[in-house]
C-alpha cells in the first residue's frame, strides 16, 4: 500500500492555517502542524497531529522536530530566517509566506521620485536596501534571501493586509463598527481615493495552496499575493454600509485636515500600494475565490457578528478613539470653511472657464459645471 503524503505546516491557525490545512487533507496529506498551542480551534480536525513548540525558537524548534522530514512544508508562522535552514533536505517541497514591504518605498512612498509608488507596482519592482529606516522592511528581504539559499525550488508568498474572519488586527472594524453605531457621515482623507491591494483570507489561503501544488513554472519563484483588483476607501466603506443596512455622507477633507481617516489610511500618505499579480496568475494558475465586493460584504458580516470588545486592547491597537463628538465637530467646521470657500469660487471671474478638454468637440461649456454652479446659487438664495 502506498504511504500518504506528509505535510508540516508552520502555524496553521491563524487566518488563513486551517484553511490551508484543511486544502491539504483535502489533497490526501497527513497534516502536522508546528505552533505555540495557545491558539487552538475547532476548524482543524482530530486528524492532525499537532507540535507545540515556539516557531521562533530555533533550538526548541529543532528538540520538537527531531529528525523528522515530510513532502511539504508550509511556513506560515515563526522565524522564516531560522526554520529554512532547520528545514534545509528534510523536505520535498518548501511553501513559505511573507509581506510585501519589501518593496523600495512601501514603507516611504513620500521619499520616492515621483512621489508615491507605481500603479501597478512591477513585481519586479527594486527591493528596500540596507539603509531602510525601518529595521523590520530590511528583514524582509534578507528573510527571503535565506529561503532561497537553503530552498532554491521554493516558492514563497508575499502576503499583502488581510481581511476577513479571525483576523488579530481586523483594520475593517473602524467602519463596522460606525456602521453599527449608525453614524450618519465617515470622514475620508483625500476622497478617499487611495487604493492598496489587500487579500480576503480564502483567497490567500488558496494562493497558498496553488503554491503547494508545486508547478513546475512557479518552482524558485517570488509571487505577490492579493485580489485580482483592489477597490478605494471610499467604495470599501460603501459597500460595508450597504451590506449592514446603512447610508451615510462620506465627507472627504485634505488628509493632513482628517485625523480621523488616518486608521483606514493605514499610513501618512494616501498614496497607493497596488501590486502586479499577473505573475501569480501566469505561474500559479490564481484565480479569486471570492470577488472583492462580494468578500467586503463576508468580512463586514462576519465582524457585524463577533465585534471587538468596545474600547478593549485590540480596539486600542487599531489607533482610533472613536471620538464621535470631536469628529462631528470636525465636520461641522468642514462644512462652514466649505461655504464661505463655494461662495468665493462663484465670485472667480475666469478669463475662461476651466474645462475637461475634448479632442472631439470644441471647448464648449460643461453642462455639469453649468448645472453645479446654478445649483449653488440656488442654494445660496
Amino acid at each position: 500500500m502506498t504511504s500518504r503524503r506528509t505535510a508540516l505546516v508552520v502555524g496553521g491557525t491563524g487566518p488563513t492555517g486551517p484553511l490551508v490545512v484543511n486544502g491539504l487533507i483535502e489533497r490526501g496529506y497527513d497534516v502536522t502542524i508546528l505552533h505555540t498551542g495557545r491558539h487552538e480551534t475547532d476548524l482543524i480536525g482530530p486528524e492532525v497531529r499537532h507540535i507545540h513548540t515556539d516557531p521562533f525558537d530555533g533550538e526548541d524548534t529543532a528538540e520538537a522536530l527531531g529528525n523528522e522530514s515530510f513532502d511539504l512544508v508550509v511556513a506560515m508562522y515563526g522565524r522564516l530566517r531560522m526554520l529554512a535552514p532547520l528545514l534545509a533536505g528534510r523536505c520535498g517541497h518548501f511553501v513559505s509566506i511573507g509581506g510585501v514591504g519589501v518593496y523600495r518605498g512601501f514603507g516611504s512612498p513620500d521619499e520616492l521620485f515621483p512621489l508615491g509608488m507605481p500603479v501597478p507596482l512591477p513585481h519586479d519592482a527594486p527591493l528596500v536596501g540596507d539603509g531602510e529606516e525601518f529595521r523590520k522592511l530590511r528583514m524582509i528581504r534578507v528573510t527571503e534571501e535565506a529561503v532561497f539559499e537553503h530552498h532554491p525550488d521554493a516558492i514563497h508568498l508575499r502576503y499583502p493586509q488581510l481581511y476577513g474572519p479571525r483576523q488579530p488586527l481586523p483594520r475593517e472594524w473602524p467602519l463596522v463598527r460606525r456602521v453599527l453605531d449608525r453614524r450618519p457621515h465617515l470622514v475620508l482623507a483625500d476622497g478617499g481615493l487611495t487604493v492598496k491591494s489587500q487579500g480576503w483570507v480564502g483567497n490567500a489561503a488558496h494562493a497558498t495552496l496553488l503554491a503547494c501544488d508545486a508547478p513546475a513554472a512557479a518552482l524558485g519563484g517570488i509571487y505577490n499575493v492579493a485580489d485580482t483588483s483592489a477597490l478605494s476607501v471610499a467604495q470599501i466603506a460603501e459597500v460595508v454600509a450597504d451590506e449592514l443596512g446603512h447610508s451615510w455622507e462620506l465627507v472627504s477633507l485634505p488628509y493632513e485636515l482628517a485625523p480621523p481617516a488616518r486608521p483606514l489610511v493605514g499610513s501618512w500618505s494616501t498614496t497607493h500600494r497596488v501590486l502586479d499579480t499577473g505573475p501569480t496568475a501566469r505561474d500559479l494558475g490564481y484565480r479569486d475565490v471570492l470577488a472583492p465586493i462580494d468578500a467586503w460584504r463576508a468580512a463586514a458580516r462576519w465582524l457585524a457578528e463577533h465585534p471587538l470588545e468596545r474600547g478593549g486592547a485590540i480596539e486600542q491597537r487599531l489607533g482610533d478613539p472613536f471620538d464621535y463628538d470631536a469628529e462631528d465637530r470636525l465636520v461641522a467646521a468642514w462644512s462652514d470653511v466649505r461655504r464661505e470657500f463655494e461662495a468665493t469660487l462663484r465670485d472667480l471671474d475666469w478669463a475662461s472657464e476651466p474645462n475637461y478638454g475634448s479632442a472631439y468637440v470644441g471647448n464648449r461649456p460643461n453642462p455639469g459645471v453649468t448645472a453645479k454652479r446654478e445649483s449653488l446659487n440656488a442654494a445660496e438664495s
